[in-house]
């Protein structure tokens, strides 16, 4: 039971919410694309030209990470091969032969955004960068960045290397579900072995919102001079947790401030059911109870404008009765939750009840029973029936 509950909670993580913000176009930004997404529905709260595909530059690193860390384990030791370590661009300063554990090469890929660490772990978890690109593909794909596709895990420019601020939302969004992923973005400065040196790699953090926004805890940023600035950034205010994306964006610092201000400001995190909130009761047939009660298996907030809370909607998909026996915890059915003709969240009921099946060939004996005893006493019955 468990595991089904932790499956529903998946999807509704997975799936995005696609209703787009009722004031959208209401900031201006110098972005060619942007969008600000909900991590916890998918819900877009602002875009701009979010699905047109472009190239991403170094914002590629957050699926290298995300495929490393699930494919791999992080005290794997990597050898540095002679590609990884003469790529251009930025770097950690690998050298051909060198070691490195998996973890710190995640550091030195998402913090100094090194393309020699990001060739180092594709080859190391995909054997050579071709499969590993593959690999990220597949994985954008299965969490529904259907317009994305890479050729190499560091970001730089190669035809046939792109995504969408949507897709690039919808990854983020997805990574930071990961707790080691969580806490490497979030990590200003880090220090790292430097195999042949007396002092240690310091690796920092290119992320300058996390000093100068509050409640800024990711992401990556990302820069070729064909593809232009790009940024990935989050925040979490008040419990909730926003990501923001640009492509192409001359002022990307200043259009992330405005662009998370939007959402902090015109949305707040608003509960439509808690955990254990009585939904449903259902009848029971067969059972030594008459019914049972149905209750919300998790928490659903969801980021509301003013006034939208009165427009949501919830829609019940259940039986009109079950029959015994029923457990404790068993799933029973669904809500699925609307805003307007969107839908924005589904979790499962659970059952709040334990419901025996009620021993037919027990009652069937007792009501025998019974009836043997008045046929037996038949002559009494009748004598009182007519005295």
């Amino acid at each position: 039971m468990k595991k089904i509950i932790a499956l529903f909670i998946i999807i509704l993580m997975i799936t995005p919410w696609t209703c787009y913000p009722v004031f959208a176009g209401t900031i201006d930004v110098s972005a060619a694309s942007a969008v600000v997404m909900d991590t916890v529905t998918g819900r877009v709260i602002y875009e701009k030209n979010a699905h047109q595909k472009r190239s991403m530059a170094s914002t590629t690193k957050i699926m290298t990470a995300i495929v490393a860390l699930e494919k791999g384990n992080l005290d794997d030791i990597v050898k540095t091969s002679a590609k990884a370590a003469h790529v251009e661009g930025s770097s950690i300063w690998l050298e051909e032969g060198e070691k490195q554990r998996l973890e710190d090469l995640i550091y030195g890929l998402m913090l100094s955004s090194g393309n020699d660490a990001a060739i180092a772990i594709a080859e190391h978890i995909g054997g050579s960068v071709e499969e590993f690109a593959k690999m990220m593909t597949q994985k954008a794909k299965d969490i529904g960045a259907i317009h994305t596709s890479f050729k190499n895990p560091n970001g730089l420019d190669e035809d046939g290397h792109y995504t969408t601020a949507y897709d690039l939302a919808l990854i983020t969004r997805y990574a930071l579900k990961n707790k080691k992923f969580a806490e490497i973005v979030k990590t200003e400065k880090k220090k790292i072995p430097w195999e042949g040196h007396k002092w240690d790699r310091l690796l920092e953090n290119h992320n300058k919102l996390l000093k100068t926004y509050e409640g800024c805890d990711g992401v990556k940023t990302g820069y070729t001079k064909k593809t232009g600035r790009c940024l990935v950034s989050s925040a979490t205010r008040n419990g909730w947790q926003v990501v923001a994306v640009t492509l192409n964006a001359p002022n990307d610092w200043e259009d992330h401030k405005k662009m998370l201000d939007y959402a902090f400001n015109k949305y707040k995190l608003q509960t439509i059911c808690e955990e254990g909130d009585l939904m449903k009761t259902l009848p029971v047939l067969g059972g030594k109870k008459d019914k049972i009660s149905l209750v919300a298996s998790s928490t659903v907030s969801l980021p509301l404008i003013e006034g939208e809370k009165d427009k949501i909607e919830i829609k019940y998909e259940v039986p009109d009765s079950v029959t015994a026996p029923v457990n404790y915890g068993q799933k029973v059915g669904k809500i699925d939750i609307y805003l307007e003709e969107t839908k924005c969240a589904s979790i499962p009921l659970i059952s709040i009840d334990n419901v025996e099946r009620r021993d037919w060939k027990l009652s069937f004996e007792k009501i025998a029973k019974n009836w043997m005893m008045m046929f037996a006493n038949k002559d009494l019955i009748l004598k009182n029936l007519f005295d």
